[in-house]
């Protein structure tokens, strides 16, 4: 017990080291960290702004900064460099994809779209920057309502890569959509038999999920958003308990907001050390590696500049009907 507790003190002495070396590091170089809501705490704790994927982008176009850190997962870098070609965007490591961008490949795309000739393409900014050039509009599940809403009712709609999340906004909107059939492996991992067990246990408790949930979890769910839309509802609602149906890192700030508040993480079919969810992805990202990259100004994440260019259109027509 001694000698475990004197690791852990070593561990959290190493962290506040490297903490301060960051800090230091990303003052001198001019340099902002920007942080998804799922990366671990140390990361958040750092970060000059944590959000979901529409803030993220918003705060990636607004920056004035010369470097851009991005913690997180591929595609929200590369979602960085498309819109800031002239900085240089580092990543802890480049091998954060996301399983949700990988189910999409763009030859794939590229016929599903040839198949369904007429359609306006919205694909949801968990994507990569290829898919991204495909898009006639680009979303986040913050405005993926909102987006579909701006197309002519009659103007039929190709909806990618979340099947999930399509299905979802076609209940929500009313509209006919042709579906990719994506999914994030992360938000399919819920259980519902154990959710159900779970709030046997706590009656008083607020079911709240992510829309790229399966659609047995959303049914059943007292309140459906983003993830800074589920941070959102915490606060105000007047319920005391939450199961939470996203990557069990929201759980970090969001406490953080409402520390008087229980908050429960949803089950997951598979058993694991937190028994929930968790993207293995978005925990490659650790202090070591991000200071690693700091220093270094490596890993950098690059886009080809044609396809950059066609990417920044959709891209931009999100931020525009976004504000």
């Amino acid at each position: 017990m001694i000698a475990i507790t004197k690791q852990i003190t070593k561990n959290k002495l190493a962290n506040t080291e490297l903490s301060a070396k960051i800090l230091q590091l990303k003052n001198e170089k001019n340099a902002v960290l920007l942080a998804h809501y799922y990366q671990e705490p140390e990361i958040q704790e750092l970060a000059d702004f944590v959000g979901d994927s529409l803030e993220l982008s918003r705060q990636a176009a607004s920056t004035n900064a010369k470097i851009i850190i991005f913690a997180g997962v591929h595609f929200m870098a590369e979602t960085a460099k498309i819109i800031n070609p002239n900085k240089t965007v580092i990543v802890p490591d480049l091998k954060a994809s996301c399983s949700l961008a990988e189910s999409c490949p763009p030859k794939e795309f590229k016929a599903f779209i040839d198949a369904h000739p007429g359609h306006t393409v919205i694909t949801y900014i968990n994507c990569s920057a290829e898919i991204k050039a495909l898009s006639d509009l680009v979303c986040t599940s913050s405005n993926a309502e909102k987006i579909i809403n701006s197309v002519p009712k009659n103007q039929p709609i190709i909806f990618a890569p979340d099947y999930n999340l399509g299905r979802y906004m076609i209940k929500k909107t009313g509209r006919d959509m042709v579906l990719w059939q994506g999914a994030c492996i992360v938000h399919e991992a819920f259980s519902i038999d154990k959710i159900l067990k779970l709030h046997k246990k706590h009656p008083q408790a607020e079911f709240i999920a992510h829309p790229e949930s399966e659609s047995q979890v959303l049914e059943i769910a007292t309140y459906i958003g983003s993830t800074s839309g589920l941070i959102k509802y915490v606060k105000e609602s007047q319920s005391q308990e939450f199961i939470v149906a996203t990557e069990a890192g929201i759980l970090y700030k969001m406490q953080m907001e409402v520390p008087d508040k229980l908050l429960i993480p949803a089950p997951a079919n598979e058993d694991n050390n937190c028994a929930c969810s968790e993207c293995a992805f978005m925990k490659m990202n650790t202090l070591e590696k991000l200071y690693q990259c700091l220093k270094n100004e490596a890993p950098v994440v690059d886009v080809a500049e044609a396809i950059r260019k066609k990417a920044l259109i959709p891209i931009n027509r999100m931020l525009e009907l976004s504000k």
